[in-house]
């Protein structure tokens, strides 16, 4: 089977919801990565064979295909065509793994990954709300109904599950939500995003025109006693705010070639893929995917925990990556060294991608050879990619 490598890597720096960023539409935002891959390589655009780009809330200004507008509004020719992709939260991820395949297949040699999502402009939940307040039904079926009686499928039940299940107290919970906070000031501060980030025009709060390139939903005033303040989010349970993921609008996305591609155009590969794969899991306590998902990609790869340098797993909600590093078994140093979603924020569609993005820049600073992404998505599911540094 042929190979596959990431070539370019980048990302807009995340947004609060109507933040920085709330001006711009989400076409738009996604062109601006296109737009960066293709400065960063130097690939002729016409080249590109396909766009495939991570997006949840496929309604409002990201329905109709938001990659193929994405594409519409960037400098890309109009033959490079665009799909989109909703695997929930892991939607930029599986447009990564989808690209990968198309060029470890031979049938593709140039293909762009990304992923978007304007949280201001497209609320979560809205492809849902819209169509129920207007009498169009909900997506639960009679048939899934009878499968799971009675059961509202819930992401953040499904954290207050794996609390119970894995024993974490919310003191366990607090501390990984400060750390992630620390963690992504001391990037921050030390320029460990500034090659990743492509920098924006936003607005400030007053509506003045800023240059956008620092993540905005990290506290750097933050502290433990604070954090451990907030109110839970259910009575007698052990989430709250500050231990949950960061409403976040945002684009990202990493350019996959062929072996024939990079001597055709001169590359040089920042990665490449060792091992990609997907997994259903128990839909009601939803989001504990990653946990056998993460085991048996060891195991198809051949490699232990121990082989990994660099983990990235999804901080949705912290019980999550707590539960994932209590299984595994895994060094927490190893674990979002740059800090997580917790303060970075999570723009749903573009976090796949956005993940990668840090992890390969965070490898690469490092001088480290094996990552490792996974991230729980709606449903039950979950991906795994593991990428080679070179």
């Amino acid at each position: 089977m042929a190979e596959a490598y990431i070539v370019a890597a980048t990302r807009t720096a995340g947004g609060r919801k109507g933040g920085r960023l709330r001006e711009w539409h989400p076409a738009d935002l996604g062109a601006v990565v296109l737009n960066e891959l293709m400065d960063r390589t130097g690939v002729d655009p016409a080249a590109v064979e396909d766009v495939v780009m991570g997006c949840v809330m496929q309604v409002g200004q990201q329905a109709t295909n938001i990659a193929r507008n994405a594409v519409l509004a960037s400098k890309l020719p109009e033959s490079v065509p665009g799909t989109s992709v909703d695997r929930q939260c892991g939607s930029s991820q599986q447009a990564l793994q989808f690209a990968a395949q198309a060029v470890m297949s031979g049938t593709m040699d140039v293909v762009i990954a990304s992923g978007v999502e304007s949280m201001t402009r497209v609320p979560m939940g809205l492809s849902v709300a819209l169509p129920a307040k207007e009498g169009f039904g909900q997506p639960k079926s009679p048939r899934m109904e009878e499968r799971y009686p009675n059961i509202q499928f819930s992401q953040f039940m499904g954290a207050e599950m794996m609390a119970e299940k894995y024993d974490l107290t919310k003191d366990q919970l607090d501390e990984f939500g400060y750390r992630s906070h620390q963690r992504a000031i001391a990037a921050t501060q030390a320029g460990a995003f500034k090659d990743e980030i492509v920098g924006v025009d936003g607005k400030d709060a007053e509506g003045n025109t800023v240059r956008h390139d620092v993540d905005e939903g990290i506290r750097f005033d933050v502290s433990l006693d604070g954090m451990k303040g907030v109110k839970l989010l259910r009575e007698g349970g052990r989430i709250t705010a500050a231990t949950s993921s960061q409403i976040c609008d945002g684009a990202s996305g990493v350019m996959i070639v062929s072996e024939k591609a990079l001597k055709e155009f001169n590359l040089e590969p920042m990665a490449r893929i060792h091992h990609l794969s997907v997994i259903g899991h128990d839909p009601v306590i939803m989001l504990e995917a990653p946990l056998p998902a993460t085991e048996r990609a060891l195991k198809k790869a051949g490699m232990s925990v121990d082989d990994i340098d660099i983990f990235e797993v999804n901080e949705a909600f912290a019980s999550v990556p707590v539960a994932w590093l209590q299984t595994l078994g895994a060094d927490p140093d190893r674990l979002n060294v740059n800090g997580g979603a917790i303060a970075l924020g999570h723009p749903l569609g573009a976090s796949g991608t956005k993940l990668m993005t840090t992890l390969l820049y965070a490898l690469k600073k490092r001088g480290k050879k094996y990552g490792l992404q996974t991230m729980c998505e709606g449903g039950g599911l979950a991906n795994v990619t593991i990428v080679e540094a070179l």
